[in-house]
């Protein structure tokens, strides 16, 4: 299918089979650079680097890897990529090219924010997760002893390159986890997409190339956009998007991030939206039907065995939607709609609720 394309702000978003191949003529209209850092993982330097360089012809890149996985998204790796940087000469007049998924986005994205305060940077995601969610909209940091993302900035990308055929060489489990997102977009904003999404999501995990999954990133990437752009430093609807994180957050830690993110998001939407009901705020049936939307992709949807729940509970103090001691919660009235408009879309809740449906799950 011909690629799509997408605005948010001065950021275009490019989504279509084939476009890996095209990420040196596509970034290097975006940003008229000097020289590109490209940094990716152990995991998909050896895959995609070579071949996203070779695409800058005689521009210079770079390339620069740390460990994959989210125990190295930290602020270590943060300095030691940027000193890196700039013992190979690295100055205003360079960029960034994030290779890989969601960890390398927030990583190279943070160290794009900060080196020489501020340099630009592309996008390209190559896992689903990271295609239709954590690549759009801004968001980079590492994470802390204390929880994730508690240190970050917003940085705009100038362009988002994501090539769903990328998702070939992505193991199954990792696929599925990126399903979640698409999952959430459809429960906080479309309940026609969330329809259409758990009937292909099947199909398209079995055939990443394919039209079912050129539709789930258009859709999802789509409802993306349109939130942000309306909300680019989340002080209002965008918080929506964090339905299933603040539970979802506190099990991927609380799991030492053996559970992958998507996993710990499934688990949290699935009890996040328990929760609204419980506190009458979601229409009845809501959690089951996003309990049944993760489960048909084999995602989890309660909490692992022999998690502690208090101390899921004790983490999620450590979110950044925590205010005065207490845990706001972006929570769904139905599938297609979030609660609390009137309340600038997040809800503070008691822990004795969150403990009930932890210890229930």
């Amino acid at each position: 299918m011909t690629p799509a394309t997408f605005r948010l702000g001065s950021c275009t978003i490019h989504a279509g089979s084939g476009l890996i191949d095209r990420v040196g003529a596509i970034a290097r209209e975006a940003v008229p650079a000097h020289r590109w850092a490209i940094i990716s993982d152990s995991t998909v330097a050896p895959l995609y680097a070579p071949r996203v360089s070779a695409g800058f012809g005689e521009v210079r890149t770079d390339v620069f890897t740390f460990p994959a996985g989210e125990a190295h998204k930290t602020r270590d790796e943060w300095a030691r990529l940027t000193d890196a940087m700039l013992a190979t000469g690295f100055g205003r007049d360079g960029a960034v090219l994030a290779l890989g998924g969601g960890v390398v986005g927030d990583v190279a994205g943070f160290v794009a924010a900060t080196f020489m305060r501020g340099v630009p940077f592309v996008q390209v995601p190559t896992t689903l997760l990271a295609m239709i969610d954590a690549s759009i909209g801004g968001k980079t940091g590492v994470d802390t002893a204390a929880g994730k993302n508690l240190v970050g900035a917003f940085h705009d990308p100038a362009a988002v390159i994501a090539d769903p055929a990328v998702l070939t060489t992505l193991p199954e489990r990792e696929r599925r986890a990126g399903a979640a997102e698409a999952i959430k977009h459809g429960a906080i904003a479309d309940a026609n997409y969330f329809r259409r999404v758990t009937e292909s999501l099947a199909d398209a995990l079995a055939a990443p190339a394919g039209d079912a999954m050129h539709h789930i990133l258009t859709g999802s990437i789509s409802i993306k956009t349109a939130i942000v752009s309306g909300d680019a430093r989340e002080r209002g609807r965008r918080k929506v998007l964090n339905f299933g994180h603040t539970l979802g957050h506190a099990i991927e830690a609380a799991s030492g991030y053996s559970l992958l993110h998507g996993e710990a998001i499934a688990i949290g939407m699935a009890l996040e939206a328990e929760l609204a009901e419980r506190l009458g705020l979601a229409a009845k049936g809501t959690a089951q039907a996003i309990r049944a939307a993760v489960e048909s992709v084999s995602l989890p949807a309660r909490l692992p065995k022999g998690m502690d729940a208090d101390r899921v509970l004790a983490l999620t103090r450590a979110d950044k939607k925590s205010r005065a001691g207490v845990v706001e919660f972006a929570l769904p009235a139905r599938i297609g709609s979030m609660a609390a408009e009137d309340k600038g879309w997040s809800i503070p809740v008691r822990d004795t609720d969150t403990r009930a449906v932890l210890t229930q799950s």
